[in-house]
């Protein structure tokens, strides 16, 4: 992890530790691909990891932060744990995001736009 400076510790009150904490729980390559293979539909941890060509445990090490953050919700169906999108709270969320791309990220200098396009 990389050590943070006493200055920036100092800024992360507040709003802006709560958006740290939010923000980063999303920023993860993994994590968003899990988001988006559950915006399609649930899934246990097997067709996650069977969709991603990942390990499971790489799957259920990613999906602990977002079940704690309930970004991801959970529900037994027999012996596999069934994960479900939290809809109410990432649906706009990602609608977002794409909406702020699509009009604020023409430029080639955006690192959004530079980034959906790889």
């Amino acid at each position: 992890m990389k050590e943070i400076s006493g200055e920036l510790m100092d800024v992360k009150r507040g709003l802006t530790e709560l958006c740290y904490g939010f923000f980063s729980t999303l920023a993860n390559p993994t994590r968003l691909a899990i988001i988006e293979k559950l915006n399609e539909s649930p899934m246990n941890v097997s067709q996650l990891a069977e969709t991603l060509g990942q390990e499971q445990s790489m799957i259920s090490h990613n999906l602990r932060p977002l079940v704690r953050c309930k970004f991801v919700q959970v529900q037994r169906d027999g012996k596999h744990r069934v994960y479900h999108l939290n809809k109410q709270t990432l649906t706009p969320i990602l609608n977002t995001v794409e909406k702020h791309a699509e009009t604020f990220c023409k430029n080639s200098n955006c690192p959004i736009k530079n980034r959906t396009e790889s």
